[in-house]
Parts: C-alpha cells; sequence; structure tokens
C-alpha cells in the first residue's frame, strides 16, 4: 500500500512539474519586457488624466481627443504583454518549487501589497475623484475616518472591488493574477499533459498568419460576447495560459525574434487602421453597418497579439543581457506599480488647479509623478516594513519570536483578502 500512495504521489508531483529538460536559462528579455510595459503604464494613465471620451477617475481641464490616437498605438497590448510575461513567470516558479511553496510565495508578493494598496495607497484617488464630482467636501482626515468605517453611507455611489466602497482601482491586476494564478495552479497537470504540448507544438509550426489568428481568435470571442467590464478578465487569464504554453517554446522565441520585423510592419498597419477605425467610425454617431465594427474589432484584437510577438521579438534579440540597472529595476518596478496611479491623480488635480497650459502641465504631471517613484522606492527598499508591504524580500534576519509574530499577522491578513477574492 505504501508502494502505491508513494507512486500516486510521484504523479501527481509529476503532473505540477513543467518538463525540466526544456528549463530555458533565465530570460533576461522579459524583465527587461516587463520594466517596459509598467513604464509605458506610467506614461498611459498620465494620459489617461488628459483625454476626453476615456473615463478616469479625475480629469484635468486640459482635454484632447488626439492624445487618444496616440495612445491608441499601445493601448490595446500593454496589458496583454504582462498577462502573457505572468503565465511565463508560472511555468519558470513551479519548475523550481512545490506546490505549497508556491502558494505561499505568491499569497505574500501578491495579496499583502494589494491589502495594503487598498487601504493605504488607492484612497487617496477616491478623494480627488468625489472632490472633483462635487460629491465630497471634507478634509482627508475626515474622508479616512468614513473610509474605514463599516456603515457609511458616503460612498453609495462608487464602485466597491473588495469590501463595500473600497475599490481596487488600477490594483485589480494584482487581483486577477492572484485568483489566476490558483486557477492555473489546479489545471497545471492538464497543461503539462502530453497531448497538449504535442498540439501547441503543431500550432508553432503552422504559418505565422495562422499562429497569430489562433491567438486571436480567443479574444475576438470575448471582446464580442462578454460586457466590456468582463472583457478584460477573460482576456488576461486567457494570456496567462498563452504564456505558460509558449514560455519554454524554443520554436516560438526562433521565429517572433527572426519575423520581428515583418511583425512591426503588421503592427504599425494595424493601428493605423485601428485608429482610423477609431475617428471615423468608433466615435461618430450611430448608424454604422455592423460588419464594419466587427472588422475592426478583429483588427484591434490582431494589433494585441502582435503588439505582444513584436515586443517579444526585438526584446529576445537585442535585450536578452543582464546589468545593474535591470537589476535595480527589477525591484523598482512593482513598487512603482503600486503607487505610480495615485501619484499621477493626486499631483494632477493639484496642477490643474492652477492652470499652467496644456504643455507645462501634462510634463509636470509625467516629471514629478516619476521623481515621486523613484524617490518613494529608495525610502521603501531601505525600510524592511515597507519592503514587505511592497512585495520586495525583506534584507535583515529577525529573531524566531519576532517572525513567527510577523508569519501570523501577514497569514490573517492573507486569509481576509483572500476569501474575499474567492468567495
Amino acid at each position: 500500500m505504501s508502494l502505491i500512495n508513494s507512486q500516486f504521489f510521484i504523479k501527481l508531483k509529476q503532473g505540477f512539474t513543467p518538463d525540466l529538460t526544456e528549463l530555458p536559462t533565465r530570460r533576461h528579455d522579459l524583465d527587461w519586457l516587463r520594466v517596459v510595459a509598467f513604464g509605458l503604464l506610467i506614461l498611459f494613465h498620465s494620459g489617461m488624466f488628459y483625454v476626453e471620451n476615456w473615463g478616469f477617475h479625475a480629469k484635468s481641464q486640459y482635454r484632447s481627443e488626439t492624445l487618444e490616437s496616440v495612445m491608441l498605438l499601445i493601448q490595446p497590448w500593454r496589458m496583454i504583454i504582462l498577462w502573457v510575461i505572468a503565465g511565463i513567470a508560472i511555468k519558470f516558479i513551479m519548475a523550481k518549487v512545490t506546490v505549497a511553496h508556491f502558494v505561499y510565495q505568491r499569497s505574500v508578493r501578491i495579496l499583502i501589497p494589494l491589502l495594503f494598496g487598498i487601504l493605504i495607497v488607492v484612497p487617496p484617488q477616491l478623494y480627488v475623484e468625489m472632490t472633483q464630482n462635487n460629491d465630497l467636501s471634507i478634509s482627508y482626515w475626515q474622508f479616512m475616518l468614513e473610509f474605514y468605517s463599516s456603515d457609511t453611507q458616503l460612498f453609495n455611489k462608487y464602485s466597491s472591488g473588495i469590501w463595500p466602497h473600497i475599490d481596487v482601482n488600477h490594483l485589480w491586476f494584482l487581483r486577477s493574477l492572484w485568483k489566476y494564478s490558483l486557477i492555473i495552479l489546479l489545471i497545471m497537470p492538464l497543461l503539462n499533459a502530453t497531448w497538449v504540448t504535442r498540439f501547441t507544438n503543431w500550432v508553432m509550426q503552422q504559418h505565422f498568419v495562422l499562429l497569430v489568428l489562433v491567438f486571436t481568435a480567443p479574444l475576438f470571442i470575448f471582446q464580442l460576447a462578454l460586457p466590456d467590464d468582463e472583457t478584460r478578465y477573460a482576456i488576461g487569464f486567457t494570456c496567462m495560459l498563452y504564456g505558460y504554453l509558449i514560455g519554454w517554446h524554443n520554436l516560438f522565441w526562433q521565429r517572433v525574434t527572426t519575423l520581428r520585423k515583418p511583425l512591426l510592419i503588421a503592427l504599425i498597419t494595424c493601428a493605423i487602421t485601428v485608429i482610423s477605425f477609431y475617428n471615423l467610425i468608433w466615435l461618430q454617431p450611430e448608424g454604422k453597418p455592423e460588419w464594419l465594427n466587427l472588422i475592426g474589432l478583429l483588427i484591434y484584437n490582431m494589433m494585441r497579439i502582435l503588439g505582444v510577438f513584436c515586443a517579444f521579438g526585438f526584446a529576445h534579440h537585442y535585450l536578452n543581457k543582464s546589468s545593474s540597472l535591470l537589476r535595480y529595476l527589477n525591484d523598482a518596478v512593482y513598487p512603482f506599480y503600486i503607487i505610480h496611479q495615485t501619484l499621477i491623480i493626486v499631483i494632477g488635480y493639484q496642477l490643474t488647479a492652477l492652470s499652467l497650459g496644456p504643455i507645462i502641465e501634462p510634463l509636470l504631471v509625467v516629471v514629478l509623478t516619476i521623481v515621486g517613484c523613484f524617490s518613494l522606492f529608495e525610502l521603501i527598499k531601505r525600510v524592511d516594513l515597507l519592503r514587505f508591504v511592497f512585495g520586495l524580500k525583506m534584507q535583515k534576519n529577525y529573531s524566531k519570536p519576532l517572525t513567527c509574530i510577523g508569519q501570523l499577522l501577514g497569514f490573517m491578513a492573507m486569509l481576509a483578502i483572500g476569501l474575499e477574492i474567492v468567495f
């Protein structure tokens, strides 16, 4: 009986472990892409403060429709690339750790920063939003007392993302990333199955146009079938699956690297088409043929995939190298992500009241946000407690009793928010 049980657990463990014969070396190009993608996110959210037709938590008095066309160059694929890289990262992690370690490590790195973010970092965004909407006329201290109150009616008009009136705002990515990581863990024996590997190999050997269409089809279907506020979640999970399946596939990386220039031409062509559709059709009054709208949406979703493939190809060719700058930015990128949008909204709200004009104000918002991110990161990396709540490894070794207390408090915090996310 013991032999049977041991064989069962060996097979079970093998189901959660990728084929280590295909394990590549450290992929510095993916680290660079992650840094670049989050950098673009800062610029994109800065732009959201100024676009005319896209909703955001606060707005400047200087707004532009032209800026929307510029932002459409990265809008389709800016989050897609982060989801795909997240899926690739899971495969790398599962090649090195047990299931239990994966769940614990993932929870500490995601749930603790998420909890800190929604309770401390995000509230200033809501304060500015409500103040600008004339729904609030109290001090920030009074606002926070109401924010932490369980029976307040002050936030009835505003959405909740975890608990009542406590929204995740831009941290929705972390909430979904943790949940999707657990789902992928559950289906990992299927993802590692031989027939899935064979099917993936077959797809990778097809003509590259077909490969793009195969990756595009689910995203296109989701956009047609699901409400707008649900589409990003289905697409995010699907792209994490893509990442897990293609992460170690040598043929895929060879092909996107070889075809990087044709991919760039195709991406530019799609971008011009999408921007034309946006200005000539989607911004215009109703009455356009539905088939025309479908063509536009198909090209938009193709641009999502082409953007990722193109970025992978150029990064794999030029950026697969380490440096001290990359090591610094690798640590900085997570705190930057958590704090950047709050800085944008608070700084932008203060500056827009000064009537500095449509050139000086946006430049100041971007520059001050970046300076603020670097300054806060320099503080965060020097204080172990801040490192912990921002998802970085603590540097000091603490006594066993203090470590046990910290682990207990951390576990209780993770359990509280984790249960809310799951149920």
